[in-house]
């Protein structure tokens, strides 16, 4: 079955951490870039950043909260575990949100995505 799981999201105090897992089945991950987007409850999806394949660049989503997201989230990856990895800092109760990864050709936030997951939820609240 092809798929990607994400795991990881859970109930957190403000300026907690979290690391985020998107794994891949069925496929290799080492063929596509993979990216993170979310979704907050009422709000549209949102990029946030994506990784090419082989690790070696990040792209940060072209936001109006752009530089933020630069220095509140790190995204890296094994191949060898056909995985990918979201780590989220300085978690704030704005960050609430689902969160998907997806794989794709390139790291092109509004281009075509070929898998995503069904998403992890975080949620920042004291």
């Amino acid at each position: 079955q092809v798929q990607l799981v994400e795991s990881g999201g859970s109930l957190v105090q403000p300026g907690g951490s979290l690391r985020l897992s998107c794994v891949a089945s069925g496929f290799s991950l080492d063929s596509y870039s993979i990216a993170w987007f979310r979704q907050a409850p009422g709000k549209e999806r949102e990029a946030l950043v994506c990784i090419n394949r082989r690790g070696d660049n990040a792209y940060y989503a072209d936001t109006n909260y752009g530089r933020s997201v630069e220095s509140h989230f790190a995204i890296s990856r094994d191949n060898a575990k056909n995985a990918a990895y979201l780590q989220v800092n300085s978690l704030k109760p704005e960050d609430t949100a689902i969160y998907f990864c997806a794989a794709g050709p390139w790291c092109l936030f509004r281009g075509k995505f070929d898998y995503w997951g069904q998403g992890t939820q975080i949620t920042v609240s004291s």
